[in-house]
């Protein structure tokens, strides 16, 4: 596994223009089926990845916060919200609260997750290669392809069962 993550960056900066543009003809005419197709590939790519096997996303990038997981994971750990905050959160040029660093302050040596069962909403959804008018992230799943191998994976398939 940790030969397919570090070879993954330059795969996908290989795939980068291909990608893009199989994109943004996506994004022109999407086909009718496309979330069915999404969720399909999603579904038989997490039956062959186990994420517990990689952590890449964990090691690497650090999920948005929204106010609601704030709340959440502070409850979870018999916090102020505030206190969270301060301990565990900055706030992005974007001005979102994000991690202070990463690898993720919650992953563990053996890459479970200690906060997994009140996790941020970004965590439960990477890779977002479910979503529902997944036409609309592109951008987001170029940036996804270069730290997960499973959306590499359902990107390069995609392509092959979707003729743009």
């Amino acid at each position: 596994m940790q030969d397919i993550i570090n070879n993954l960056p330059k795969l996908a900066k290989d795939k980068h223009k291909e990608n893009k543009s199989f994109f943004t003809k996506l994004k022109k005419k999407p086909p009718k089926q496309l979330d069915y197709v999404m969720q399909e590939l999603h579904e038989e790519e997490f039956n062959r990845t186990d994420c517990l096997e990689c952590a890449n996303c964990c090691k690497t990038t650090g999920p948005l916060f929204t106010d609601k997981d704030v709340v959440r994971i502070a409850k979870h750990f018999r916090m102020k919200q505030q206190q969270f905050i301060d301990t565990y959160l900055r706030v992005d040029e974007e001005n979102d609260y994000v991690l202070q660093s990463v690898p993720c302050t919650f992953l563990g040596a053996d890459n479970y997750c200690s906060i997994y069962d009140v996790r941020p909403k970004a965590c439960s959804e990477f890779p977002h290669t479910d979503r529902k008018k997944f036409q609309q992230i592109s951008n987001l799943t170029l940036k996804n392809v270069a730290i997960c191998p499973a959306a590499f994976n359902i990107v390069e398939e995609m392509k092959k069962r979707i003729k743009l």
